[in-house]
């Protein structure tokens, strides 16, 4: 586990909600960031939260992808296919674009993984109706990644809103299906990322009465 004083850290996904509110933690905390980017329209909003876009298609071919991981401590996949995505896509991006980024991780040597995953994908649930084809594609990625040899973390959100962050959760292997601040995932995966004791760790997370550090402790 590097110095977590000071990481450089990749976030694959990094325009969206979770992606952003962790990159300006992470900045704010003086960490640097990479954020992994498919339209460089949105390069813009990465450089206001001080986040260095990098432009690259995890659907696409993988020209380029492990030049833009050399040198970092930790890489976060936040990316997904997003509502009123097909089937297709939801295994292209939130199955084959996170182990493309594993393997990629493995050929530049970054031994750090947090993937921000779904309480649905925990194994064993169960998994019907129309999220159904997701939640496969998150439970093959963290599969994936258990199996990678990666120091890796799985967290497993409930419901996701907009409120503001109450910096309370509670965490377990299992829990029962909750919600969770958007604000207060990306909090969690910040202590993640610089809490060695989270490594090898699957987890689901929700609201609750517990600081997110003492939460995480009892893990």
């Amino acid at each position: 586990m590097p110095d977590t004083t000071s990481l450089t850290v990749l976030i694959a996904g990094a325009h969206g909600q979770i992606a952003r509110l962790l990159g300006a933690l992470l900045t704010g905390d003086g960490h640097a960031v990479r954020g992994l980017i498919r339209n460089p329209d949105h390069a813009d909003d990465l450089e206001a939260i001080g986040v260095t876009p990098v432009l690259h298609d995890l659907e696409g071919d993988d020209d380029g992808l492990v030049e833009a991981l050399r040198g970092a401590d930790a890489v976060v996949f936040a990316a997904g296919a997003g509502p009123g995505s097909g089937p297709e896509r939801k295994a292209t991006m939130d199955r084959d674009g996170a182990i493309k980024l594993i393997e990629a991780c493995r050929e530049a040597g970054v031994g750090r993984y947090v993937i921000v995953s779904a309480m649905g994908a925990r194994p064993g649930a169960e998994r019907s109706g129309p999220m159904r084809v997701y939640l496969e594609a998150k439970a093959a990625a963290d599969a994936a990644l258990a199996a990678s040899g990666l120091d890796y973390t799985i967290v497993r959100p409930g419901a996701l809103t907009d409120e503001p962050a109450a910096e309370r959760v509670t965490v377990a292997p299992e829990l029962p299906r909750g919600s969770i601040p958007r604000a207060d995932v990306a909090r969690v995966l910040l202590a993640a990322l610089t809490a060695p004791h989270t490594i090898g760790r699957a987890f689901d997370l929700v609201g609750g009465t517990t600081p997110i550090s003492a939460a995480l402790a009892e893990l």
